[in-house]
């Protein structure tokens, strides 16, 4: 995956991560294998959610080219890394949200299209893959509601509208 960063990109990262910010999210940067990476993190509690506390990472990251392989492939990441810091006990009055957002200028239809087609889903926790054309501001994210997860759709789409508006 190129990661050139132009300033659009960058632009659009730095504008996300005041939006976590604004919206109580822990912000900071992490090095990815050498890649620069924003991780937002918040967890929230509900007794409308069956009394269960949802911990939402949102993950953003540069990518001069999307395709559904790379989406694909940083989706996979993401998943691996909020597991291994808040899915130890999910499952037991806990789950695990991700939104693993790639941002670049070189949108692959087919990204696009996986993003939006459904979130993706393992034991007690979720990710709903983000493709955002920075020249454009459009972000494309499954936005819908599921029988699987279904109560935390709503808070899903308002955070996804709040950190990725669609352009």
């Amino acid at each position: 995956m190129d990661t050139t960063v132009t300033e659009s990109v960058r632009a659009y990262i730095d504008t996300t991560g005041q939006r976590l910010r604004a919206d109580g999210c822990e912000v900071k940067t992490e090095d990815w294998a050498g890649l620069p990476v924003l991780v937002g993190y918040r967890a929230d509690f509900k007794l409308r959610w069956m009394a269960t506390k949802l911990h939402l990472f949102t993950i953003v990251a540069p990518a001069t080219s999307i395709t559904e392989s790379a989406m694909q492939a940083f989706t996979t990441s993401a998943f691996d890394y909020v597991l291994a810091r808040k899915g130890q006990l999910r499952g037991l009055q806990s789950g695990v949200a991700v939104f693993p957002a790639l941002v670049g200028t070189q949108i692959e239809p087919r990204a696009l299209a996986w993003a939006q087609q459904k979130q993706q889903v393992r034991f007690a926790a979720l990710a709903r893959p983000v493709v955002v054309d920075a020249s454009t501001g459009a972000a494309g994210a499954f936005r819908s509601t599921t029988t699987l997860g279904f109560v935390y759709s709503a808070h899903l789409r308002r955070k996804l509208d709040c950190y990725f508006p669609a352009a």
